[in-house]
């Protein structure tokens, strides 16, 4: 005599079988989904309190998912959404929070705060929290920006990113400039080393022990760089210094210069310099854009590596540490490859330009 409620045929086709072995089988699969699929798999030939003795679950469980699947096919595996708490925050009071961050400011204050905006709406400040992220708002942060006023911003910017992307043939091309007024500043107390779980550790305060300016011009195509320290920044050192590249350089082909307007580039003994070394190209980068220039980029490596979380008692140990770490870096040198084309960063700039018109401000 048969016993208990009938059961609804399970018949498995063979693209469903093949799907619910690799969910039974994939390492990544929820433990909960391969669970179902294992017993999906179990009740097409064995009955489910048979099953439900196999996999140690109860018969219940057994055919609920059973049931799911003959209703629903694979579907039916799937967990339903679940109904949650009702919300509490309307959308008409998320629109207040995100107009009011976006076109306010508070009272005697710069920008606002997670605190300052929930007491404003009357939201708590986790809502706050929530919201902000949502929209991708970030008050408490400020980037800068300068946009060049130079007349032939457009002719200098190609100029320049054709030497980077497009080198003339037989010619050397360098950036250069000068790392100006960099300070030897020694903690007033020694540094704690690293450990684990604790990051290394150093005071706030310090002793000025003078400054020093660093020259470096780098090779845009393999990355070595020429440089030196000097104590002084005027069109003297700058002298020196363009000696000094030339002792430096192979005999004949041509050295096109990349520099900034710095007023000891354009002096008359500067001019009258390359006048005599008629194979040097001078390129100015726009004015406020001293971006373009690659050497830059070096001069930030160095301040990370070697200013910044350095403690030097002398004006010498800080420039042997700048020029050791810049000799070092040419034994395997890595040249900083330029990708933005000029219509990129042109057509950046024109957009940017354009946020900042329709701004109100």
């Amino acid at each position: 005599m048969r016993t208990g409620r009938p059961k609804n045929p399970l018949e498995i086709s063979v693209k469903e079988r093949e799907k619910l072995t690799m969910m039974a089988r994939r390492p990544k699969s929820s433990q909960a989904m391969a669970m179902r699929a294992r017993i999906v798999l179990s009740c097409e030939k064995s009955s489910n309190s048979k099953v439900a003795r196999q996999l140690n679950i109860t018969g219940p469980t057994i055919g609920k998912w059973r049931q799911r699947f003959v209703e629903s096919r694979l579907d039916g595996l799937l967990d339903e959404p679940r109904v949650g708490a009702p919300r509490r925050i309307k959308d008409r009071q998320v629109e207040e929070v995100v107009t009011k961050t976006l076109e306010s400011m508070p009272t005697n204050s710069t920008h606002w705060s997670t605190r300052l905006m929930a007491e404003k709406v009357g939201l708590s400040q986790t809502a706050i929290v929530r919201i902000w992220k949502a929209f991708g708002l970030q008050p408490h942060r400020v980037e800068n920006f300068k946009l060049s006023k130079d007349p032939q911003f457009v002719e200098k910017v190609r100029d320049i990113v054709g030497l980077y992307m497009n080198p003339p043939d037989r010619a050397i091309v360098l950036c250069v400039d000068e790392k100006s007024q960099v300070q030897a500043l020694n903690r007033t107390q020694p540094i704690l080393p690293l450990a684990p779980g604790v990051p290394a550790r150093q005071t706030h305060d310090y002793e000025r022990h003078g400054v020093t300016s660093l020259f470096a011009a780098m090779d845009v195509a393999s990355g070595v760089t020429i440089s030196n320290c000097y104590r002084r920044h005027r069109h003297q050192e700058f002298l020196q210094f363009l000696n000094e590249i030339e002792g430096n350089l192979p005999a004949g082909p041509d050295v096109h210069l990349i520099m900034d307007n710095y007023g000891t580039h354009k002096v008359d003994k500067v001019q009258a310099w390359l006048k005599r070394h008629p194979r040097y190209y001078v390129h100015f980068t726009p004015t406020g854009a001293s971006w373009l220039n690659l050497v830059e980029r070096l001069f930030a490596e160095v301040t990370d590596r070697c200013v910044r979380r350095g403690s030097h008692t002398a004006v010498k140990k800080l420039e042997r540490a700048m020029l050791d770490y810049l000799d070092a870096r040419n034994k395997k040198p890595k040249p900083f490859v330029w990708t933005a084309s000029a219509d990129l960063v042109l057509g950046k700039v024109e957009r940017f330009s354009k946020r900042i018109s329709n701004s109100g401000h």
